[in-house]
């Protein structure tokens, strides 16, 4: 039951988000499923095209975009790198 929280939280969190889409709702539901696979932990640290896989999403373009907006309406804080070769650092909300 603890790990279906953090999703229960940020549907009651966007019920009234107009801004928030089906894809920024699968990213989400992505980042989340990351974080219980590797034990729960904050902040995580990820490729982007493991999270790409898991939302079922092809465009790195509509990622990058959904993962901007989540960071800049307060649902994650999103530290993306540069380099293809290094994890970007996604913060969750305590």
């Amino acid at each position: 039951m603890k790990t279906l929280q953090p999703l229960s939280d940020f549907f009651k969190a966007i019920e009234k988000d107009y801004r928030i889409s089906i894809t920024h709702i699968g990213i989400y539901a992505a980042l989340l499923q990351f974080r219980v696979e590797k034990g729960f932990v904050n902040p995580i640290e990820v490729y982007r095209y493991e999270i790409m896989k898991l939302a079922k999403i092809t465009g790195p373009v509509t990622y990058h975009k959904c993962m901007r907006e989540l960071n800049e309406y307060g649902y994650i804080s999103y530290l993306p790198k540069r380099n293809r070769n290094q994890r970007s650092t996604i913060y969750f909300p305590i």
